[in-house]
């Protein structure tokens, strides 16, 4: 069939008094008194859609008779204004082309987490799941901008590795021709040793962890934004962090508050996300977690249920900076204060969505690194290459990984993961 030239619905509900065509797929359709009231669905928006079964032809009416909800369909008509119409205006079609009728959709009342996740392929058809992936792709789109503007290189790592990025453990083995290799935890590794020649680079790829973990806030295959920075500390590097995400959570609030609205969140909280943020060391977050009545001990990583209880009262990220060498990376920088300590943060989004960022000053010290891949039983075989990058004019570095389906569950306001990602894969969820 020949494909008519269109607008999409967002630019028909503001062109009241012309003729337009639209292209899109039926979301909802009621017929009353010869009169078929088509809601019509694009990218953009729905527009209700009037065909009076006297001013169309009698095998359109036919068809719109027969057409199922997600049929295709081309509608050409006059955009007139009335109040009582979803967005305030209505296209009273003069012609109307079921481009596909299909069969009759699955989803109906019944949708059950599990349901819906067996049927993804569908549901993300549907409203929310087009908002949230409109949300998911401005939020790539502004992490760009940001690093870009700030002299970033975008590099490509190589997503199967040898080597692990943090403790060697959850990783998903991957049979290799005649050996055997691992799918990426981290592009962290080969980001650092391309800061001898680009100085600033970030990668943003796919990552894997084979952790079994069921909580609202873990995927097995996320995204991750992991930036480098020669001659970075700490310091410079949770500033970096604090400026990257409020560009974010701003250019949401300015440019897509019709998708934070749908999701109930507020623009102006999303302005509200500025520098600086709240920095707590550990040892002050533990005291603060005792006093709000956990049983945590000083020395043992953070839950849920922790995160929760430090950001449940606040409105902006927080750091949780400095924390024991024995339950972080071997690459992280010793505290030259404190040689139980390392130099790194962790930032935690408010109203307990939990650690959105992990960074850290990285070791750039030869000796020293190696005594900690050893002290953490890594086969330092798989990471010669990796040593190599501090035997030729290593210099302090800094970097950090960014889970964007974690920023995208927080400032959306999700209950779960899975709806900031198109197709989530968990412990229990490998299909579709």
């Amino acid at each position: 069939m020949k494909i008519p030239k269109s607008v999409p619905v967002s630019k028909a509900i503001e062109s009241v008094g012309k003729e337009v065509t639209i292209k899109g797929w039926i979301h909802r359709k009621r017929s009353s008194g010869g009169k078929a009231f088509i809601v019509v669905r694009d990218r953009t928006n729905t527009i209700q859609c009037v065909a009076d079964k006297s001013s169309i032809k009698e095998k359109e009416w036919d068809a719109i008779d027969r057409a199922y909800l997600e049929s295709s369909v081309i509608i050409k008509g006059m955009v007139k204004k009335d109040e009582r119409a979803p967005n305030g205006v209505e296209l009273e079609a003069k012609e109307v082309i079921i481009v596909h009728s299909g069969e009759q959709f699955p989803i109906t009342e019944y949708q059950s987490p599990e349901f819906l996740l067996d049927v993804r392929h569908l549901w993300l058809r549907s409203q929310r799941m087009i908002h949230a992936m409109r949300a998911r792709s401005y939020v790539f789109k502004y992490a760009r901008e940001f690093l870009d503007k700030q002299g970033f290189f975008e590099i490509t790592p190589p997503l199967l590795t040898i080597s692990a990025g943090e403790t060697g453990a959850n990783l998903f083995e991957v049979q290799y021709f005649d050996q055997k290799m691992y799918l990426t935890e981290s592009s962290q590794l080969y980001a650092e040793a391309m800061i001898y020649s680009l100085e600033k680079v970030y990668s943003f790829a796919p990552s894997w962890r084979a952790e079994k973990s069921r909580t609202t806030k873990h995927l097995a295959e996320y995204w991750h934004l992991e930036p480098e920075m020669s001659y970075f500390d700490n310091d410079m590097n949770m500033k970096l962090q604090e400026k990257l995400v409020s560009h974010i959570a701003n250019s949401l609030a300015k440019h897509n508050a019709d998708i934070l609205a749908y999701f109930g969140v507020s623009a102006g909280s999303l302005m509200e996300i500025k520098p600086p943020f709240k920095r707590i060391s550990y040892t002050e977050a533990i005291d603060l977690l005792q006093q709000k009545g956990s049983s945590i001990k000083w020395g043992e990583d953070f839950g849920v249920e922790h995160e929760k209880l430090l950001t449940e009262q606040e409105d902006k990220p927080i750091f949780v900076y400095n924390w024991p060498k024995e339950i972080k990376a071997f690459y992280m920088y010793t505290d030259p204060k404190n040689d139980k300590m390392v130099v790194c943060s962790d930032m935690l989004a408010p109203h307990g969505h939990g650690e959105i960022i992990g960074g850290s000053q990285r070791e750039w010290r030869y000796d020293q690194l190696a005594e900690n891949m050893k002290a953490k039983g890594l086969n330092m075989d798989n990471y010669k290459w990796y040593l190599d990058t501090r035997r030729y004019g290593s210099v302090p570095h800094s970097g950090f990984g960014l889970g964007v389906e974690r920023v995208i569950k927080w400032m959306l306001n999700l209950d779960h993961i899975r709806d900031a990602i198109p197709f989530p894969r968990m412990i229990n969820r490998m299909a579709p």
